[in-house]
Order: structure tokens, then sequence, then C-alpha cells
């Protein structure tokens, strides 16, 4: 019985084995050479060649495939995150106006717009799916932030820590090399004006060796005042108050991309930038620094700055007496 048993796994290995016949001719098995090589097994087993070149042009084939998935899901979300937008501008009745060409994805490029409140991310964002750089807020706007507009690419930092600063700016740099990021939008004043004047443009955007493209936006104050104060109102109640008004009018220019002039400092190309934008939009250039609405200057700094500002008046008064 034992023997029956080993003779029965003895067959069933020998189904298993594979039948060397059916790779190889019957010439070639009787007639094989002392050493079979690999070279001689390809050259006369051709079959296994094209099975390998198949399997390869499959793993080819799925990694496409993954890539255009990966695209189109991609497309999805700008697409939804604009249609998103859409209607947070319709909501408001928004009158909006795009003046020039429109932002496309390129890398070493880097969009920078004066700030009025944050509906100017949504009513650019509408046209472009631009990730922008933002102060991270609680509630619904930072569920909004971590669960959609994350996806964009966007870079959120918090004012208070410093370490976000290098973090950030480190980000900046590896976003504008990216040929598929989506164009990089930041608020160089890094607050909110009330759309009469320009604070000091912050220089990171500055720095980061390529073309800085400038947007210009002025809203018309006939039926609402779209000026958003953090100090005084939320974002909810902000929204609210746009929503029940008659309707937001606005005009956006997209202006010609600027470069770094050789010699010129970040500081100056900024300044540069923002007379541009000024000009354009009909603002009053101001050298306030945005962040003294955050932080209050120390009482050392601050009568040191009225001390300089005496000093230029009396000097203008006893420039005029002569």
């Amino acid at each position: 019985m034992a023997a029956g048993q080993l003779r029965s796994s003895s067959s069933e290995i020998d189904l298993d084995r594979p039948n060397i016949e059916e790779y190889l001719t019957t010439d070639s098995i009787h007639q094989a050479p002392e050493k079979l090589l690999l070279r001689d097994l390809l050259d006369i087993s051709p079959t296994l060649t094209e099975a390998a070149g198949a399997i390869i042009d499959e793993i080819s084939s799925i990694s496409q495939l993954s890539l255009i998935i990966m695209s189109s899901e991609l497309t999805v979300e700008r697409k939804l995150v604009e249609m998103m937008c859409g209607v947070f501008v319709a909501s408001w009745t928004g009158v909006v106006k795009y003046h020039g060409p429109r932002p496309s994805m390129r890398p070493q490029q880097v969009f920078v717009a004066n700030h009025t409140s944050m509906i100017d991310f949504i009513i650019l964002e509408q046209i472009t799916a631009f990730a922008v750089i933002m102060q991270k807020h609680p509630g619904w706007v930072g569920f909004i932030q971590t669960h959609i507009l994350e996806s964009l690419g966007c870079i959120w930092f918090n004012r208070t820590e410093v370490k976000d600063r290098e973090i950030v700016a480190k980000k900046l740099r590896e976003h504008v090399q990216g040929a598929d990021n989506n164009p990089l939008l930041i608020f160089p004043e890094g607050t909110c004006v009330n759309n009469h004047y320009t604070v000091m443009f912050k220089k990171g955007a500055f720095e980061l060796d390529c073309a800085v493209c400038p947007i210009a936006i002025k809203y018309n104050k006939i039926f609402v005042d779209a000026f958003w104060n953090s100090k005084k109102q939320s974002f909810t109640m902000h929204l609210l108050r746009l929503m029940t008004s008659w309707a937001v009018v606005c005009d956006v220019w997209y202006l010609e991309p600027q470069y770094l002039k050789p010699g010129e400092t970040p500081i100056e190309f900024a300044e540069r930038v923002r007379d541009i934008i000024s000009v354009r939009a009909g603002l009053k250039k101001v050298p306030w620094d945005g962040y003294l609405k955050y932080f209050r200057p120390s009482p050392k700094h601050t009568e040191r700055k009225q001390q300089i500002f005496a000093e230029s008046v009396l000097r203008r008064l006893e420039e005029n007496s002569k």
C-alpha cells in the first residue's frame, strides 16, 4: 500500500513538471549541445523572449494607465474646487470682470495679488485652481482647508510660529519647481487692507528666482464694501453680509510677468511690483507693515519712530522758511 501511494505521489509530481518539448523542438532535444547556454535557449525558443517582452509591455501599460488615472483625479479635484468657488460668488450675486490672459500651469512662476478679503481667493479660484499660501483658520473654514483645498497643494502657516516661516519658505521653493503643480498664489501684504491702500509687500515671494505675475483686484463699493476686518467680524458674518447685499462688483487684472533685474534686491523688486499693482487698481501706496495689525510695537520702537517723524517735519519747516 505504501508503494502504491509512492507511485501515485510520484505521478502527480510528474504532472506538475513542465514539458520541455513544448518549448524546444524535437531535433534540439535529441541533438542537444554539451552545455545548454542561456543564449542558445533564447535562440531556439523565441517564445520565451516574446513572453518576457509581453510582460514588460503590460507593466508599462499599467504604469501609464496609473498616471492617466492620477492626472484625471487631479483634474476632477481642480474642477470641483472651481465649481465650489463659483457657487460662493453666485451667492453674493458677484459681478466680476477678468482682464488679461488667464494663468496657466508652468514651472518657475508665482502669482501675487493685493489683499482685501478672503473672498479674493474665492474670486480668483473660480477661474484658475491656485495653490494658495494662507493662514490656518479654525472652524468650517479650517475644515475646507484641510479636506478640500489641501488637494490643490495649498500651504498653511501660523503667524505666531517662527518655525512655520522656515517650513513655508522651503515648500514655496519646492512648489515653483514642479511643472505639474497648480499655479502658486501669494498675498504678500500678509493681511486684509481696505482696498484704498497697499501696504508693504513681504519679500518671500520675490526671493524664489522665478517669474512674478502681478494680479490687481479692485472692488466697487457701489453696493457693498468687500473689506473684511477680522478684528471686528468673523468670516461667517462677513459672508452673510455679502450674501444679503445687492451685488459684489469687482475687476481683476492679470498683469505682465516681472523678473528680478540685475543688481535689484528682493525688497526693491517687491516695491516695484507693488507699484504696478497699485497703479492698475488705483490704490495708494503707504509705508506700513501689515503685521502691525496683529502685533503691537514696543514703546521704544514707537517713540523712536515718532522722534524720526518729528525731526523730518522740523527739517521741512526750516527748508520752507528759507
